[in-house]
């Protein structure tokens, strides 16, 4: 009876011994392979990235439909635009150009 017993709890401690062999084995997979925790945290990284650069161009985006919305329904947003980017002038207005006495420098030549 104790014979019986002891192969028992040999068998027992081999069996033990085989499952914490698998698990440090299943571990190891996990936390040093390519495809186990880095990636994981290495993709989580880039959806919070994305999340970022998302948020920025939502934000840009409501920008240009606001402005979008300016210029299809005020006029005052069209002129303004045609003023700032076309240089245009408007009817009414008169437009004066101011030129350096001879000798002087212009701007676009201070650089020089």
């Amino acid at each position: 009876m104790w014979v019986a017993w002891g192969i028992l709890i040999l068998t027992v401690r081999w069996i033990l011994l085989v499952l914490a062999i698998a698990g440090l084995a299943m571990q190891g997979q996990l936390w040093l392979s390519e495809s186990g925790f880095r990636k994981t945290r290495d993709l989580r990284d880039a959806v919070t990235a994305q999340q970022e650069q998302n948020d920025a161009l939502r934000f840009r985006n409501r920008a240009l439909e606001a402005e979008v919305l300016n210029l299809k329904n005020g006029r005052a947003a069209a002129e303004e635009r045609a003023r700032t980017d076309l240089g245009m002038i408007g009817k009414t207005e008169t437009f004066y150009q101011v030129v350096p006495a001879s000798g002087g420098r212009l701007v676009a030549d201070a650089k020089r």
